[in-house]
């Protein structure tokens, strides 16, 4: 009760108040410096308006990676104590939850892996049975799949996993007709469907585990404190292979603690929701958290994409707290394979985040949620900021050269007005901004060293130089990121839509074809730039040369870094090692094991991504399907006309004669789907080898 006392609404409430104000002050004080320094030493003579945007532009950026740097000085501070009153996990009791409290574990899937997915999900259920907590989750697999094979492997891997594990009754699989609102819409038609009988619900993604240890605890915290609405867990990035992969976990594991828990020192319970691994306490979500449609079509307006972020603002309004629990362990996730994976994913994301610029100054919301959506918007636009940079200190280049010089102020006077140079300002200016970008790294690798955790990391020589390793990795494809992140806002803001497509979580590479018709343009870009800047000012050239060699080697960059075999043998030389590979949890390990054990035998020549195919052939899977899709609904006679007419087309040409939304219709229909069975076991060996029986 002690510990409940201290994280009182009212207390931490004035507390964050208070460290905000501070971070206002260290944020805005010295980038208004820098800018004045940056102001005295751009030439004057190339214009004041060149002069006032690249002052502007340098002010602003300087402001967006102080927050990034005063995250990560708090972090450090919070760390290195030895107590910290606002950690809402860290006093709850060793105690079994109590009867009556259930939670929900969701796992929204859309065109994902079924096989890996209910894999991750077998292994949560066996945590959950060691820990004597089964009985207090059930675990519903939502899909929002579309295609046919897609709707077909998710039922048999439900049905594998329930009959293996015998938790029929216990995991659950539903599929919608309709994915309106894609990923926020399913999860609002499981709240209205079943939300009433939970208390609480955790949401996964389809590539996210967590333990039943970490779900114990935050379970506990949201029943000692009644008014946390929201509670984040910070996932640990796992499983990656390719080596942009394994940089991304070396730095998840290295940089985001002490991030995290800098983002809990300024916001408190003003935190995000981040979209998943994070339990919810579902009545006053279905509450207050319906999302609204933005006023006009997309991408600005329409459905909103990043629903996370306003979800988390929601609830907050309503008098709810939204908390990162920093200091919890065993939440996992995986990130993509390839730099191009990566862009795709961000390319949804920026649509998303700039629609929160509609949702700002929407009434009610706390000043906290609305920093949050300019800093998930700047997530992006500083992107273009950059380049807008670049652009302006390489057109004042080429002003000077073509601009004639004025040493004579208007008016009389005595003496010319000869330019000034500072360099010892302008290096003091060089070195206050690396500190910011590179310090963050130095202190956590101060802070792991000081608590003896480099042995996980691999040791500490392995560890500096793997950090090295990051940094230049990093810097090359900052330029390539900078570039597409400003396309993504632009084509945004020109009113173009992107649309819902599945992520890529194998460990294919990017091939060369694909590299060269992703970044070509970025390549030339980069070239011509770097040709016109060497041949007009070869030191501005020098300054310059990060940012165009990361343009122009864009494509073997992009390759290089998706090879799986860059990656291990990376980590075989003991780089980007994380503590996970080092000592790798139970969970982990299981998994592991499930997903590179051999399949069981097949007698038909049928893979589990052919599932329309495999529904119309194989006995026990058509009898799932039909089962599970059973209705009492009639079809006019000109449905079963059409549906007659399928059946034919499907036994002549094959399965790979019907379009898939052909195929849908078939699997909608079991009366239908059972004639297809039927005559397709009739069939000429010849013909039937098309539908994979041999």
């Amino acid at each position: 009760m002690a510990h409940h006392d201290m994280i009182r609404q009212s207390i931490w409430e004035k507390a964050g108040g208070r460290r905000r104000l501070r971070l206002l002050l260290l944020i805005a004080i010295p980038s208004l410096l820098a800018a004045h320094a940056m102001s005295s030493l751009l030439p004057a003579r190339t214009g004041l308006f060149l002069h006032g945007i690249s002052t502007a532009l340098f002010g602003l950026l300087f402001s967006w990676i102080s927050v990034g740097f005063w995250s990560s000085a708090a972090g450090l501070m919070v760390m290195l104590r030895r107590c910290d009153r606002f950690a809402v996990t860290l006093g709850v009791p060793d105690a079994p939850i109590p009867d009556g409290v259930r939670t929900a574990l969701l796992f929204p899937v859309y065109h994902e892996d079924a096989r890996a997915v209910c894999e991750g999900i077998r292994v949560v259920l066996q945590s959950l049975r060691e820990k004597g907590m089964e009985n207090f989750f059930d675990i519903f697999i939502l899909s929002d799949s579309t295609s046919p094979d897609a709707w077909v492997a998710e039922e048999e891997a439900w049905y594998a996993l329930c009959l293996d594990e015998g938790c029929f009754g216990r995991v659950f699989y539903r599929r919608r007709r309709s994915n309106l609102k894609r990923k926020s819409g399913n999860i609002a038609d499981f709240c209205r469907r079943w939300g009433a009988k939970y208390r609480y619900m955790t949401v996964f993604d389809a590539d996210s585990l967590m333990s039943a240890e970490t779900l114990r605890r935050m379970v506990l915290a949201m029943e000692a404190h009644p008014k946390i609405g929201i509670l984040q867990s910070p996932p640990k990035t796992v499983n990656s292979r390719s080596l942009i992969a394994r940089v991304q976990q070396f730095a998840n594991h290295l940089y985001g603690p002490i991030f995290a828990a800098g983002l809990h020192y300024w916001q408190l319970g003003d935190a995000q929701y981040w979209g998943h691994n994070a339990i919810i306490r579902v009545k006053p979500f279905m509450r207050f958290c319906q999302l609204p449609r933005l006023p006009g079509s997309a991408p600005l307006g329409g459905e909103i994409l990043s629903h996370d972020f306003v979800e988390s603002a929601l609830m907050r309004r309503a008098g709810y707290g939204v908390w990162l629990a920093y200091e919890l362990d065993g939440s996992y996730e995986e990130s993509p394979p390839s730099l191009m994976d990566e862009l795709v994913r961000d390319r949804r994301w920026c649509q998303g985040n700039l629609q929160h610029s509609r949702l700002i100054f929407t009434r009610g919301f706390f000043p906290t949620h609305r920093a949050l959506f300019i800093n998930g918007i700047m997530s992006y636009g500083s992107a273009l900021l950059w380049f807008f940079f670049l652009l302006s200190s390489s057109a004042q280049v080429m002003a000077e050269l073509f601009v004639v010089p004025d040493y004579f102020p208007t008016g009389p006077s005595l003496f010319p007005d000869w330019p000034r140079y500072f360099p010892s300002q302008a290096l003091a200016l060089l070195g206050g901004t690396a500190s910011l970008l590179f310090l963050p790294k130095v202190l956590a690798l101060i802070l792991v060293m000081s608590k003896g955790g480099s042995r996980a990391f691999g040791g500490a020589l392995p560890m500096v130089l793997s950090a090295l390793g990051e940094v230049v990795i990093s810097t090359f494809l900052a330029p390539v990121r900078m570039l597409f992140h400003s396309v993504f806002v632009i084509s945004t803001l020109l009113g173009r839509t992107v649309g819902w497509n599945a992520q890529n979580r194998g460990d294919q590479g990017s091939s060369w074809r694909d590299a060269l018709r992703f970044h070509w343009w970025g390549t030339l870009l980069g070239l011509v730039w770097g040709f016109v800047m060497y041949r007009l000012n070869p030191g501005f050239f020098l300054w310059l040369s990060p940012i165009v060699a990361g343009l122009a080697f864009s494509i073997p960059l992009s390759v290089w870094t998706s090879r799986v075999s860059l990656g291990e043998g990376a980590r075989a030389l003991g780089l980007f090692i994380t503590p996970v590979d080092s000592h790798p949890p139970l969970a982990l390990q299981r998994l592991h094991a499930r997903l590179t054990a051999p399949q069981p035998y097949c007698p038909f020549a049928l893979s589990w991504k052919q599932g329309f195919a495999r529904a119309v052939v194989i006995p026990r899977v058509f009898a799932l399907h039909s089962t599970l899709t059973a209705t009492r609904r009639r079809n006019s006679p000109g449905k079963e006309e059409r549906l007659a007419a399928l059946v034919d087309k499907a036994v002549r040409g094959g399965p790979d004669a019907l379009s898939p939304a052909e195929k849908t219709t078939l699997l909608s229909d079991p009366p239908s789907l059972g004639r297809l069975h039927r005559r397709v076991w009739e069939l000429p060996p010849d013909r039937a080898a098309a539908w994979g029986i041999r």
